[in-house]
């Protein structure tokens, strides 16, 4: 395997990771730091407070991008899969 395609086939994977994460990961952090702000200025301090609406989101995210997901993932491995056989000639 020559470094080129080695380093196209790390990129595509660092690429596909960062997409198929970023739905959960954006709107977890969103919910975060909205939670944070409410909590500064209520002064409440309370660690459940933060947790529950987070996990919330992620479940509910995952459910909406689930499907995209799991089709972007099986994209991937179908063309990394496939493009086997030219990586070895």
């Amino acid at each position: 395997m020559r470094a080129d395609v080695a380093l196209q086939m790390l990129g595509d994977l660092f690429w596909t990771g960062l997409l198929v994460c970023a739905p959960v990961l954006g709107l977890t952090m969103l919910v975060g730091v909205l939670i944070s702000v409410l909590q500064v200025v209520t002064q409440v301090q309370e660690m459940s407070l933060t947790f529950v609406p987070k996990l919330v989101v992620a479940a509910v995210t995952l459910v909406v991008f689930g499907p995209w997901m799991l089709r972007t993932l099986s994209a991937f491995s179908v063309r990394l899969w496939t493009g086997i056989p030219a990586m070895l000639s």
